[in-house]
């Protein structure tokens, strides 16, 4: 039996796909699409139930992707069952999108999640009547707490039907329906998608064209407006007949703080400050943890083992990949997907990205895209990961760009190890600023040339609640794992071609032929530039490399002041580590990756490039 879970943005839908699945989750593009379907299995009574989380989406006749590929999904009939989920306290507008699912015809059953947060708020829906209404079975759950999630998967095996509910829709769209029904023997439902001109038959879409002409002309609205009026009168019939209010427990309003510009913005930038703190020490004390282990413990017998050159080469970069890997994307990659959890599950996320929208909205993106942006400054592989988040391509775009740029604690390592202990913390804080001036210029400028329209946001506030330590964590491994199993095998790969060009010599040719281009255009040494690519594998390496090639750990004997600038500098701005391009390649496809690499790399040489002009 295969069964699809269906409903809103933050119902819980996704909550109780985890917990009904476990951790044995697969992760999937739709066919001819960039969208995410995660899918999971249980057992019941020995039989195995095939469960589909489908994207989150508030209706089904929109054009955006989520909206095409779910509605694909329902028409192509790749399902059993649907289990559709909705939030209890905010039952009208949840049934505006039953309702659409209801007219395909599969048997269904209703879950009203969240019903804790509907006591809270005085309300009460009478079930009996909301089943008899629907024509379907309905169970109700809080899946924060785990209540009645037992029940689901029994109720949809043995008690899914098709609703026996009816839109009672306008008769100029009645009556084009049958039409259509009548002279080319279209289904009702592909009809109503006709009619709105989203269906996939053009037949039927030229002929329904052609009505709607008529009907928008007599009723002097479109066709759509009409369709979606009608379902959202009869949503808002049901609701009144089925939702008591009752009086609500008496509670301190925390909304009114967290929202308002004072104090909420101060409370926001301590939140940011605080989970970047947070992510940075506990993150940087993990990766020293792991990373000397993986020095003690690998890399050192490694290299007095004696193994042959070439076999030495290459296993040392994928030693090198390895602690890479995992001790330093790792410790920040879950620190930070914790703390993320922690902030969806509380509810917080929506109120920060409330606060930021305004200043967002000035560099192309929603209020959302601050959270990846910040955490960003912890390590950019989870930041970039974060862009699926974002509404619109357009938005993931500039996100790709901006978040690439954003100083990771890798990039912190040289700014604090070269430039601050041999130049001086003045010098190494004008970085941070050059970068911070760099991403804002970058971000205005892609506001005003990446394609595609810039939407208001319309944000839905999530109710704040206490986040679950099991479900926090439980989320953040699902997350985790695909960092482990897509990102980690890509950078070993790319380690294994570094240490093949370092055994054939490519390196020593490159540095032979930068020579006179490091030394005429940035003004540093040919194995400064040397040390840039080692970069590439894991930002820091570029630090140790540089000490390696030049002989000595003190740097201000071999270089000046400002060659130092210089390459701290262009080593923060230059192409992202293995890790970074690995998950942007995945999130994003190849050509934006390129677009970010070549871009990140030209920014890198001309800064530097002007600085050596400058002060050179």
């Amino acid at each position: 039996m295969k069964v699809a879970l269906i409903g809103n943005p933050s119902v819980g839908k996704s909550l109780i796909f985890n917990q009904l699945t476990g951790v044995g989750v697969e992760v999937s593009n739709y066919p001819g699409t960039t969208v995410e379907l995660k899918g999971g299995s249980t057992c019941y009574q020995r039989e195995m139930i095939d469960i589909v989380d489908l994207p989150g989406i508030y209706s089904l006749d929109g054009t955006s992707e989520e909206e095409d590929l779910v509605r694909t999904f329902l028409q192509e009939g790749k399902v059993d069952a649907v289990i559709v989920v909705m939030d209890a306290t905010r039952l009208e507008r949840n049934l505006y999108l039953l309702l659409q699912v209801a007219e395909f015809g599969i048997p269904m059953i209703a879950v009203l999640n969240m019903i804790d947060e509907m006591e809270k708020e005085g309300l009460e829906i009478d079930t009996a009547t909301l089943e008899y209404q629907l024509g379907i079975e309905v169970v109700e759950t809080a899946a924060s707490k785990g209540h009645n999630i037992e029940k689901i998967v029994p109720l949809v095996r043995s008690g899914a039907r098709k609703a026996t509910l009816t839109i009672p829709y306008d008769r100029s769209v009645e009556a084009a329906v049958r039409t259509l029904e009548k002279t080319l023997g279209a289904g009702r439902t592909e009809s109503l998608w006709a009619l709105q001109g989203i269906a996939k038959d053009g037949t039927v879409s030229e002929a329904a064209s052609a009505i709607t002409e008529q009907i928008e002309a007599r009723h002097r609205m479109t066709v759509q407006q009409i369709i979606a009026a009608n379902r959202h009168n009869y949503a808002r019939t049901i609701a009144e007949r089925v939702i008591k209010t009752r009086e609500a427990k008496p509670g301190f309003d925390l909304d009114q703080l967290l929202t308002s510009s004072i104090p909420g913005i101060p409370i926001l930038v301590m939140v940011l400050l605080s989970t970047l703190l947070v992510v940075f020490i506990v993150g940087a004390f993990l990766e020293e943890t792991i990373v000397d282990a993986f020095q003690v413990m690998l890399i050192d017998p490694l290299l007095a083992f004696g193994l042959p050159p070439l076999a030495e080469n290459i296993a040392l970069s994928l030693a090198i990949a390895l602690q890479a890997g995992l001790g330093i994307a790792f410790p920040f990659v879950f620190i930070f997907y914790i703390l993320l959890s922690i902030l969806e599950d509380t509810g917080y996320m929506t109120r920060a990205a409330f606060l930021a929208d305004k200043a967002m909205h000035r560099v192309g993106m929603h209020g959302g895209a601050i959270i990846p942006l910040v955490l960003g400054l912890g390590c950019n592989v989870p930041a970039v990961m974060g862009l699926r988040n974002l509404a619109s391509r357009r938005e993931k775009i500039i996100g790709a760009f901006l978040i690439t740029m954003v100083p990771c604690s890798a990039r912190t390592v040289i700014i604090l190890g070269i430039v601050a202990a041999f130049v001086g913390i003045l010098p190494a804080l004008t970085i941070y600023l050059i970068v911070f001036l760099l991403i804002t210029a970058t971000g205005l400028l892609l506001s005003r040339v990446t394609p595609g329209e810039q939407f208001g946001m319309i944000l839905e506030m999530a109710p704040l609640r206490r986040p679950q330590g099991r479900l926090v964590f439980k989320k953040s491994w699902l997350r985790m794992k695909e960092f482990l199993f897509i990102a980690m095998p890509m950078l070993l790969v790319g380690s294994i071609f570094l240490g093949l060009f370092e055994y054939i010599g490519i390196t020593a040719m490159f540095e032979k032929l930068i020579a006179p281009f490091s030394e005429g255009v940035l003004g540093v040494p040919p194995y400064a530039a040397t040390a840039l690519l080692f970069g590439i594998l894991r930002k820091e390496m570029a630090f140790e490399m540089l000490a390696i090639l030049g002989g000595t750990a003190n740097l201000s004997a071999i270089m000046t002041s400002l060659q130092l600038y210089i390459f701290g500098l262009v080593s923060v701005l230059f192409v992202p580590c293995v890790s970074t391009i690995a998950v942007l390649l995945r999130e994003m496809g190849a050509r934006i990756t390129a677009a970010v690499t070549l871009y990140t790399v030209g920014l890198g040489i001309i800064i530097g490039a002007l600085i050596n002009l400058i002060f050179g």
